[in-house]
Order: C-alpha cells, then structure tokens, then sequence
C-alpha cells in the first residue's frame, strides 16, 4: 500500500478549558446527515481526558464544519476505572443506538495506571452517550490483569467480535515504566458480556516490541486488513499491518502498512491509532502522531497497493 498524506486536521488551540491539549484517536463515525463525526479525547491542564468530536466533510476532511463545545462522554465518578479519563476506541450501531467502547484510565501507586473498557450507548445519533455499567465491560482478568482496552467491535450476524490489547505486565524503557500488551481476539452474544480472556491474535515480533495496540479492521471481501500501532523501545509508536481470511489467525506484514513519520513537523518523531473510513472509492486513514496524539490528528488518502 501507498499513502499520501494530506496534513493536519485538528489539533485544540486551548481555548476549551477541557480540551487544552491533544485528539486522540480519530475514531470516525458517518452520521445520518452526512457529516463525518471523529470522535476524540482531549486534555484538561491535569491531562485528564474527556470525548469530544470533531465534524469534517467527509469528502474533504481537512475542512471542519464543527467541534464539540461540551464533552459527549465525561470521566467517571470517583473511585470508578474511568474516574481518570475516557478515550474513545470504537463505535458501532447497534439496530436504533450507537454503542461507544471506550478505555477507561485509573491511575495506580505501584504501576502508573490500569486501563480497561468501558461502553456508552447514545440514543440521539451520538450527540450524547450514557454509561452503559459504572462498570467495564472488559474488566481486569487472572490472565489479563491491568490492561484490557482499544477495542475494536464489529457484529456479524447474531455474534459480536472484539480485537482489544490486554496484558498483565509493565516494563522500563528508558526512564519511563510503560504497560506490556498484546493484541486478543474474543466473541460475544451481546456486545456487553465478554469472555475472561481472548485468544492471541498480534504477537510481539521480537524483544524491541511491548505493546501493540489500537486495533482497526478493514474488510475485503474474504480478506481482513488489521491496522495496529506498535509500541517499541527504540522508535516509539509506528503503524502496523496484519491480513487474515479468518478474524482469528494473522499474518503480519508490516512493511507493506505503507506510512511512516513524515522528516519534520507533527508527525515526525511518532505515528500511531490509525483508523480508516472508506466512501465513494476513497479509503481515508486518520491517525495521531509526535506525542501520543499532544499534536492532534491529520490524515492520508490511499495511492495505491
């Protein structure tokens, strides 16, 4: 794959005061009017997370006709695991609602924070959302113990499936303590009642690699293209690319992910939380880069395989 990038989107100039920095991930969602809606978490001064959205034209993205003036899903109460920050990873309509999983942040004594999903269900096309459960929906596990997020949800049939990153671990890298996770596959009856633990889907590729994460599923015909952030200890996040013909087994193939950093500007240290919106023949990535999404989000248009 080939593909251009066409610039920065959006990034909060600082004048909400729950939104003074980042917009991450770009998590698009189609709404009945036209409007391409991406969903978004942005950062109070405590960098505490909130979701907001960003509206563009879905034909020409770099063109903003709206930005949230209030937050659509605010933290939790406190003592909750979002009490924290909520960013959001996936949303899906489910008949007349829109289901939003999302990751919840608590921040912890002996590792800096647990991440698990949580889910909010709009009943209003996605202008607001309310909790489904004070509870997550994948919650820590024997086997998956602090970290159960970036899910990403499809329905097919009468089956729900999710591809999320859960670990049990930390790890140092550099001066920095940073959470260890891999990539999981798990079915559901309902899309809000999970199994414990899922199968390993992504593995790590080497020593280098400790995390993997922000899962996206594009599908082509009998062909399904993952797109993954990477998390490395020598680079930082980079773009991934996996294929399966069966949602279970994957074949990675990042080099053929075809986008890196750019050699200056917002994207040019880090680039990761792709996710794709294809419309009228157009395949279009959003994705954060330097920072962790501290710079916002931009996008790039697909050239070619």
């Amino acid at each position: 794959m080939r593909w251009e990038k066409r610039g920065l989107v959006y990034a909060p100039d600082g004048s909400i005061d729950w939104a003074q920095s980042h917009a991450f991930p770009p998590t698009p969602y189609l709404r009945d009017d036209g409007v391409l809606r991406i969903y978004a978490c942005s950062c109070d001064e405590a960098m505490v997370g909130r979701v907001g959205f960003v509206d563009v034209d879905p034909d020409e993205p770099s063109r903003i006709v709206g930005v949230a003036s209030e937050p659509v899903l605010d933290i939790g109460a406190p003592g909750s695991f979002d009490e924290n920050g909520v960013v959001p990873i996936s949303i899906l309509r489910v008949d007349d609602r829109l289901f939003l999983y999302y990751v919840g942040f608590q921040l912890g004594a002996k590792v800096r924070y647990y991440q698990f999903t949580g889910l909010a269900i709009s009943a209003d096309g996605g202008d607001s959302f309310v909790r489904a459960s004070r509870a997550p929906v994948l919650d820590r596990s024997d086997g998956e113990l602090l970290t159960r997020g970036s899910p990403f949800v499809v329905r097919d049939g009468d089956r729900f499936h999710v591809w999320y990153s859960a670990g049990s671990e930390w790890t140092v890298v550099g001066d920095k303590s940073l959470p260890v996770y891999n990539i999981r596959h798990a079915e559901s009856e309902d899309g809000i009642h999970w199994p414990d633990e899922g199968e390993v889907a992504i593995d790590f590729a080497d020593e280098d690699e400790h995390a993997l994460g922000r899962p996206w599923i594009v599908q082509d015909g009998a062909l399904a293209r993952m797109f993954y952030s990477i998390r490395t200890r020598s680079l930082g996040y980079r773009i991934g690319y996996a294929e399966s013909t069966d949602g279970a087994t994957w074949t990675r193939k990042d080099d053929a992910a075809g986008i890196d950093v750019s050699p200056t500007g917002w994207d040019s240290e880090t680039i990761c939380y792709a996710s794709v919106f294809r419309r009228n023949g157009t395949t279009t990535m959003f994705y954060n880069g330097n920072d962790v999404g501290r710079t916002g989000f931009g996008y790039a248009v697909l050239a070619g395989d």
